[in-house]
């Protein structure tokens, strides 16, 4: 049974840092691209942030580039995400999840497998 576990979210200040990371398990790892999104109440699920099976290649959301970092331990089964210089409008529940490419797959992926339940991060202003 694949798991993606999401933690590290929680209340920071504005103008803080965190780092989310979120453990898989189930599954072949380094088999799989994978992605943070993220979803505000009454908002769309957004794209935040993805990374190849071997972290070669990594694409963000263009409003998101320069205070966002997305990075991969494939010993440990993690993916990360930095967050800087946090924001009132970054709280959200953030999810990671994870894609399986396939023949003929383009990058970014389009579309992803499995997903993880979410962790909370509210940022006070």
């Amino acid at each position: 049974q694949v798991q993606l576990v999401e933690f590290g979210g929680g209340l920071v200040q504005a103008g803080g840092s965190l780092r989310l990371s979120c453990a898989a398990s189930g599954l072949a790892f380094s088999s799989y691209n994978m992605g943070w999104f993220r979803q505000s109440p009454g908002k769309e699920r957004e794209f935040v942030a993805a990374i190849s099976r071997r972290g070669s290649s990594t694409t963000y959301a263009d409003s998101l580039k320069g205070r966002f970092t997305i990075s991969r331990d494939n010993a440990k089964n993690t993916v990360y995400l930095q967050i800087n210089s946090l924001k009132f409008e970054d709280s959200a529940v953030y999810y990671c999840a994870a894609n399986r490419p396939g023949p003929g797959d383009t990058w970014p992926p389009r579309s992803y497998d499995y997903w993880g339940q979410g962790t909370q991060v509210t940022v006070s202003s």
